[in-house]
């Protein structure tokens, strides 16, 4: 079974357990293994934008470096807040020798200097690139019939275009994903919308109306549920949902699933696996619907 060295950040230790366990399930009823990175650290969230600060980019180094230490030259992560922090850092710091040798210095001294030759991609990517969604349907044992899916790509999987995983107006991996499974992948246009990011701490109202029109903007098109790859979008448009509620009294709700967790349904992988006691909407139903 191949193994794939994997990065799974800090949000998928404690609140996205269920992002990490259902994409381990998924994997091995794929035929590869993630392989947890050594020594791991925190991505550190935001890349930085500022030209000369080399500092944020230190903690990218040090998981890079982890990496080469394993002898590998590339690695995973589900996150994509992770991926777009550390895709963006080490792009930076491969294609930089100047901020390689500077960021290097910083290191301990009995640690290698990094050679700046491993790379990040994302585990979708492992999924259309690597399995190939035709292997993927192939492998579905319950597929996931009558199920409307609103694939949600946020921001970051998808911009700046030098990190995109796809075409940044366009992306299809999702609904590629989605059809793979049985489902039908609704049209939605604010599938590529900002959810709010950060602003959830200092600005929940302006959250709560973005969710409220990228969530009103799925129902309206007919999803079942809503995909995402980012712990943060699923805070933003999964718990924020109460506030929602709170401001527009006639919101109806909507389940909201990472997509290894449908992926985990589709492989016909016990909902265990899945840990649907993290989501906030209720998915009983929908699971319930699924497996009958």
């Amino acid at each position: 079974m191949k193994e794939i060295i994997y990065y799974p950040g800090c949000t998928l230790k404690n609140t996205a357990k269920n992002f990490e366990d259902s994409a381990i399930a998924c994997s091995e009823a794929l035929d590869f293994k993630l392989h947890e990175l050594k020594d791991w650290y925190c991505c550190g969230t935001v890349y930085s934008l500022t030209s000369d600060d080399l500092m944020h980019h230190i903690a990218t180094v040090r998981n890079l470096l982890r990496v080469q230490e394993e002898g590998q030259e590339r690695f995973t992560t589900l996150c994509s807040m992770c991926y777009n922090t550390l895709k963006r850092s080490s792009k930076r710091i491969n294609e930089n020798e100047n901020d390689r040798e500077t960021l290097n210095s910083f290191m301990d001294e009995e640690e290698n200097n990094y050679e700046g030759k491993v790379d990040i991609i994302h585990y979708l990517q492992i999924l259309r690139d690597e399995i190939g969604f035709d292997i993927i349907k192939e492998k579905v044992k319950r597929p996931l019939k009558n199920l409307k899916l609103a694939p949600y790509y946020g921001c970051l999987l998808l911009r700046p275009n030098e990190v995109a995983i796809d075409d940044p107006d366009s992306p299809s991996i999702l609904e590629d994903l989605i059809t793979a499974m049985g489902a039908e992948a609704v049209y939605f246009p604010f599938k590529n919308e900002c959810c709010g990011a950060y602003e959830t701490v200092a600005e929940v109202d302006l959250v709560v109306e973005r969710a409220h029109n990228i969530i009103g903007n799925a129902k309206r098109n007919g999803a079942d549920a809503i995909l995402v790859s980012c712990p943060l979008c699923a805070f933003n448009l999964d718990n924020r949902q109460k506030e929602v509620l709170e401001k527009y009294p006639d919101f109806e709700g909507i389940p909201v699933l990472y997509f290894t967790q449908a992926l985990a349904l589709a492989l016909g992988l016990d909902p265990d696996v899945c840990r649907f006691d993290l989501n906030y909407q209720p998915v009983e139903d929908l699971v319930r619907g699924i497996e009958q």
